[in-house]
């Protein structure tokens, strides 16, 4: 492994894309501890650390701990993605976004055009709904407000909207740049380094709680025992395919007959990814977003108290929804059509199955299957750290949505600098048997 390391740095091209990508990350770092004008920390810090939400901490999570600290990343990537996903969603109900979804290398870049735009409507609306919610916040202990009064108001507000708007145009431009001159999926990159970087302090706020008694160690060895097991089932589930055979016929290329080939159609268990959850996740928020604005009215306080993390009906109606977004998003990024029609046109077939229709029926089917298992996975993963964290009084959030990601984007940047190492002739990280690298 250390031989492996080493490889990565003896390429010029190669060393070059890992720098550039670290030193975008460091840049996205340093952003997540500067503060918004008019922010007074301590008070924002006192009142996180007595807020039970656990909503608001997933949001966190995805920023990099940037929106407990208001940072100028408070909104980190998330209005980018959320742009992104509705885009997505656009190309299946109006045909003006399906032809672009079709019109290759041109209509990806009118699409990222509008993904553009439609990031900073969003970071716009959601930059609004932030400055308010600071300027809500006050100290419980001594009542001051976490805004400085002389930037209170309006001021604040339109201070607040722009540094956040700006703040998330910048990450959007650093994610790609890491992506078209460095190495991996630089959305994906600045998420995954949110998360891992909470990571340090989670575990040293949990050794200090269980130094002054307030955790004993069969919890915290219970805790960690959960978190590798969870770990251990999203690589395995991530990784679950379901290999359809394909066929090619023999071909003559001018005098030349060619060997017709077997290949295989993988069809991941969980196509749909982590966007289920997301999706569910804004939905549940809702209720209690809108109950906020209404904290005398009774009606209000009982919607509020039902969807509460910590409600068993809560997560019934949670995982319901995230079942129902895992089949609606797998019919979007998977049209079984437009495969068997790829497949027809290519002369490949599945064995026992007639080309055309009767291949997106089966596909269809096969699909539909697999998706039940991975939709009950996708739930299981979202639900689990709730009641992790109600029953055993974590103190950080942990999610499973994080760890999902954390694996995913772990194994897709692995893969990528695998297959940069085994293009050079150097073993990769995923050779078992001798690292050591061989130049051609």
């Amino acid at each position: 492994m250390l031989e492996t390391f080493k490889n990565l740095f003896k390429v010029p091209e190669l060393r070059k894309k890992i720098l550039f990508t670290l030193g975008l990350i460091l840049v996205y770092r340093i952003g997540g501890h500067i503060p918004i004008p008019g922010i007074d920390p301590k008070v924002l810090g006192e009142y996180f650390m007595q807020s039970k939400n656990n909503l608001f901490g997933m949001f966190d999570m995805f920023v990099g701990g940037s929106f407990h600290k208001a940072t100028i990343f408070a909104l980190g990537i998330m209005p980018y993605i959320t742009a992104s996903i509705i885009i997505q969603l656009l190309g299946t109900v109006f045909p003006y976004f399906h032809k672009l979804q079709k019109e290759g290398q041109e209509g990806r870049k009118k699409i990222t055009q509008l993904t553009r735009y439609g990031t900073v409507i969003l970071a716009l609306v959601q930059g609004l709904g932030a400055s308010v919610f600071l300027q809500s916040i006050h100290s419980p202990s001594s009542g001051i407000s976490a805004v400085v009064p002389a930037l209170a108001g309006i001021k604040f507000t339109i201070v607040a909207v722009i540094t956040m708007i700006t703040g998330t145009v910048f990450t959007m431009w650093l994610g790609e740049q890491i992506t078209n001159r460095g190495i991996g999926n630089g959305i994906s990159l600045i998420i995954f380094i949110g998360i891992v970087a909470r990571i340090p302090d989670s575990v040293m706020g949990e050794f200090q709680l269980m130094i002054s008694g307030g955790r004993s160690p069969f919890v915290e060895v219970l805790v960690l025992a959960v978190i590798f097991a969870m770990v251990a089932f999203i690589v395995m589930m991530y990784q679950a395919t379901r290999r359809i055979p394909i066929q090619t016929p023999k071909k003559m290329v001018g005098n030349k007959m060619y060997a017709g080939q077997n290949t295989v159609l993988p069809l991941r268990l969980n196509m749909a990814g982590v966007i289920p959850i997301i999706f569910a996740s804004s939905i549940m928020m809702v209720p209690s977003i809108v109950a906020g604005f209404f904290p005398d009215s009774s009606v209000m306080e009982g919607i509020n108290s039902f969807f509460h993390e910590r409600n068993i009906w809560y997560n019934v109606i949670f995982g319901l929804v995230i079942v129902f977004f895992t089949y609606f998003y797998t019919a979007v990024v998977f049209n079984p059509v437009d495969i068997a029609d790829n497949l027809k046109r290519s002369g490949g077939f599945i064995p026992g199955i007639r080309p055309g229709k009767n291949t997106a029926d089966f596909l269809d089917k096969v699909l539909t299957r697999i998706t039940l298992p991975g939709s009950f996975f996708l739930a299981f993963i979202a639900v689990i750290p709730f009641l992790l964290i109600g029953g055993l009084n974590v103190t950080f959030y942990f999610g499973g949505t994080s760890v999902l990601i954390v694996v995913g984007v772990a194994l897709d940047t692995l893969q990528q600098l695998e297959s940069n190492l085994q293009m050079r002739n150097y073993s990769g990280f995923l050779k078992r048997g001798s690292l050591r690298g061989r130049r051609s």
